[in-house]
């Protein structure tokens, strides 16, 4: 008869999986590189092609290619925990990938210098700077594409979380509430209290104002129509096109609220809307 585990047991065997996956894909990573840098070296010199008479191993590029993607992989891989913390947990766009890519470029461009100029001092060679600022070109643009690559699995899966399993916790009274992302039709304010309209149209008031919201929450969801009213993108069921350059929205919850039956869109707010719509 087969015993049910024990739930530590089962977490010790899901950590394990995860452990050696993990490790796995690590080590084909660094498996790919050192192929990659094998290649390169021997193409950066004459004498370093397989094929000619002096061909020697050019051990000090492979090692100075090793020792400056180590470097660049601590600094990638840091930034990446930063805009983690500080900008993936909210949101994943393509602005903020601009600033994390952009940024860890520029902490290489910034160890750089200083790193090859110990290369140097160690193997007793001087570099003039026209070679260095060439070899700085080729290092950012490998690194733009490996980082991209390396990365790309990480940051599409915050954004399908950001997107997709997030949930908000919310504070009503002595209650603590989580609700996900996609169970929220919108938060509107009445009578000076914030409430939660869940999408089958339960109401739920909150300790927070709309201002604490709008930091809180996933702005490629959620969108801050007027004062008194934050709108989840799937709740909105049809949008209208009213005098002064103004939009009409109504949503697909039922409810007999007038600040959510009809949420006027102003003219100035209106291009911004439709961007976020679409």
């Amino acid at each position: 008869m087969n015993k049910i585990q024990p739930a530590k047991a089962i977490q010790k065997k899901v950590w394990h999986t995860f452990f050696y996956s993990s490790a796995w894909r690590w080590f084909q990573k660094a498996i790919v590189l050192m192929i990659l840098f094998l290649v390169l070296n021997h193409l950066t010199k004459r004498e370093s092609f397989p094929d000619g008479e002096s061909y020697r191993f050019p051990i000090e590029g492979f090692l100075s290619s090793i020792a400056l993607s180590i470097l660049i992989g601590i600094i990638a891989h840091l930034n990446l925990k930063f805009y983690k913390k500080k900008y993936f947990s909210k949101k994943v766009e393509i602005v903020t990938i601009t600033w994390y890519m952009a940024s860890t470029l520029g902490y290489i461009t910034i160890m750089y210098f200083p790193v090859n100029i110990i290369f140097n001092i160690v193997a007793g060679g001087q570099t003039e700077f026209y070679y260095l600022l060439i070899g700085l070109l080729i290092t950012l643009l490998l690194s733009f594409i490996l980082i991209g690559l390396w990365y790309a699995q990480d940051i599409y899966n915050l954004y399908k979380l950001s997107i997709k399993d997030a949930e908000i916790t919310i504070e009503s009274g002595a209650k603590i509430i989580k609700l996900r992302y996609e169970n929220i039709a919108c938060f509107y304010s009445e009578n000076k209290i914030v409430y939660t309209l869940q999408s089958d149209g339960t109401k739920i008031n909150t300790d927070f104002t709309l201002n604490e919201l709008e930091e809180k929450i996933n702005d490629q969801l959620f969108f801050r129509a007027n004062r008194q009213i934050i709108i989840h993108k799937d709740a909105v069921d049809q949008i209208e096109k009213i005098e002064n350059g103004k939009l009409r929205i109504r949503l697909k919850v039922s409810t007999v609220n007038d600040t959510i039956a009809e949420i006027m869109i102003s003219r100035y707010k209106r291009k911004a809307f439709i961007d976020w719509f679409q």
